[in-house]
Parts: C-alpha cells; structure tokens; sequence
C-alpha cells in the first residue's frame, strides 16, 4: 500500500536512518572483529605467530615433498600411517642395495622447535636420502604434532608411538622393508634441534620401559638438541633476556604445564640415578659453535659422563656454524665432515 504524501516526508527519512544505523552497526562490529583477529597472543617468530582469534600462522616448514625414488642418492622412501585417529605418520626411507644381512634400522625425529617443520619437508627428505644412503641404514622418520595447537607432551607421546610402530611392524613382518632389511638389535634413535631433546627423552623411556621384539638400542645421536633451562651454564647463556625468552617459549610448547628446569627441556635436573637408565650403548652430542643452545648440550655431555652411565659418549663440535647448520649447508665440507661422524657412529662395531 502506499503512504499519504504527508507519511512519506515523515517516515522515509526516520527508515532511511535506521538502516543506516544498522549497517554502521554491523561495520563497528565487523572491523572490532578483524581487530581482535589480527591481535597477536604470542609472536614466536622466525617460527610462526599465534593470534586471539585462535588462528596460527607457520612463517617456515610448511613445504612439502612427495616420497618417492631418489635419482641422486638412489633411496627409496614411502609414507606409512603411524596412528589414524591423531594424525601421526611417517616417512621410511631404503637404500637401493639389498643386502643379504640386515641392516641397522634408525628413527629420526625432525627439528622446529616442536612448533614447525615435518618429516615431509624437502630440507628433511634431502637430508634423510643422504643419511639413509651413507649409514646403509632403514631409516623412519617420524612426522609428530605439533605445538601450539598440540603441546608437550604430545610430540613425546607421538614418537613413542612411532617407534613402537616400528619395532612391532618389523617383528610381525607388516612392514616388508623393517622386517626384510632391518636388524632391530642394531637400532637408533637421532634428531636435529627438538628432534634431539625427543631421542634423549625416548631413550630415557625405553631404558625404563624397555622395548618389544628383542630390539636392542645400541646408540643415540642428539644433533645440536634442544636443551636449556632457567640458570645460565655458560658465558654465551648468561643473557638475562635470552633465558627469560627462553623460559616464555618453553611454556608456549607445552602449555605451562612443565618449567623450563623440568628434566624435559632440561635434562641436567635429573637424579644422577635417572642418567642410568639411558637405554642406550652409545651416545653422540654434536655442537655448533655460533649456537645459542651449545653450553646446555656440553653440559648435558660432561653431565653424562659424570653420571656413571656406562655406556660410550661422544662429543662433536663445528667451530663457527649455527644451530643445525648442516641442514641447509649440506655440500658444506663442515656438514660433510659432521655426516660422516654420524655415518661412523652408526656402524661402528662394538
């Protein structure tokens, strides 16, 4: 129906007004909400940013390679579930020779500051073909959760997880490069960075523990772990403002519910008797000399062999080079020479 000339004046204008007010209304409260969406909760930066909103944003590690023959190392690799329901899997890769003895079978835990990177990442794939082709070994690498979104303990309770994957698929023959080509009596645990602090943690856990279908884990090789804590052990861990950022991102992974003195994320906190139940013959700590992390991991070394555990430790320094270095700087004479320490560490014979 249509208004009296007389309404129109009147009541269009006070219409016109109120959905103008309406939409300035649901603008106020768009933009109030983009705000709040672009807040910042904790800048972990150069690894990622998480905002209020809940939103997460990985600044590195995202890049993803399929598995696949290698031309240049002539291993092989393929990706296998670990655990459906919360997304753990892995990477295993084979050499191209069959040998008619078994060979040792290695587990590697990737880096990232439990908060990025995966075992799909090119950097890892490049590095494990190389590794698995010098050592001779099987190697699985394990793809865990990752923190914010999963703190710690998830990455721990994941690789624990994988690795008993491992040990059971190899000894129930599911898995026909584990159980064709891998010796579980000459098994390793190795990691990079937070993939190091998991294989001492896990290592800890399968010398109290022990492990399943007779696997014997002869040695461990942390390179360039991720340890610190809340006290200074060294002249290059004395900054007050690297310690106290320190303690914040420890509590960002794991949600506050661990200190950064807990034997977790510090291992010299343990009870000289708990060093005894390293499950392991051997261990290697490598240092990078520019690290900021390197006066934990020597302390971690001495704290070793101090401790009466009676297996062999070994310690590799590199002068000059960042944290994980050897990653990126692969054809590097330094990261060469550091691959070979760990080739060597692999199949010595003892």
């Amino acid at each position: 129906h249509s208004l009296p000339p007389m309404a129109s004046r009147i009541l269009l204008p006070a219409l016109l007004l109120l959905v103008c007010s309406h939409c300035g209304v649901a603008a106020a409260r768009k933009a109030r909400g983009g705000e709040a969406s672009s807040q910042v909760k904790f800048d972990f930066s150069p690894f990622l940013i998480e905002y209020k909103s809940g939103v997460v944003k990985r600044l590195m590690g995202t890049d993803r390679v399929s598995a696949a023959a290698d031309p240049l190392t002539g291993v092989t690799s393929r990706d296998v579930t670990i655990d459906p329901a919360a997304g753990v899997d892995a990477r295993i890769y084979l050499p191209s020779f069959r040998a008619s003895t078994k060979v040792p079978v290695l587990v590697y835990f990737h880096g990232g500051a439990f908060v990025v990177e995966s075992a799909f990442n090119p950097i890892y794939h490049a590095y494990l073909n190389t590794l698995a082709a010098k050592a001779g070994v099987v190697a699985v690498s394990v793809n865990y959760r990752l923190a914010p979104e999963h703190p710690l303990p998830a990455a721990y309770d994941d690789s624990w997880a994988a690795l008993k994957w491992v040990l059971a698929n190899a000894a129930a023959g599911t898995d026909q490069w584990l159980s064709q080509y891998g010796d579980l009596s000459r098994l390793f645990l190795a990691g990079d960075s937070a993939g190091g602090n998991i294989a001492h943690n896990l290592a800890l856990r399968a010398g109290e523990e022990g492990l399943d279908g007779g696997a014997r884990l002869k040695g461990v090789a942390l390179l360039d772990p991720y340890f610190q804590g809340r006290s200074a052990v060294g002249a290059y861990s004395a900054d007050p403002s690297f310690l106290q950022s320190a303690a914040r991102t420890w509590s960002f992974i794991c949600a506050g519910k661990y200190p950064i003195d807990h034997p977790y994320a510090n291992p010299l906190m343990l009870p000289t008797a708990s060093w005894q139940h390293l499950g392991a013959s051997r261990v290697l700590v490598t240092v990078s000399g520019q690290d900021r992390l390197s006066p934990w991991q020597r302390a971690y070394y001495s704290a070793l062999r101090s401790s009466g555990w009676p297996g062999q430790a070994e310690l590799y320094e590199t002068p000059g080079e960042g944290h994980v270095y050897f990653l990126t700087k692969m054809s590097t004479p330094q990261a060469q020479a550091e691959m070979a320490t760990l080739v060597a560490f692999i199949n010595r014979d003892d």
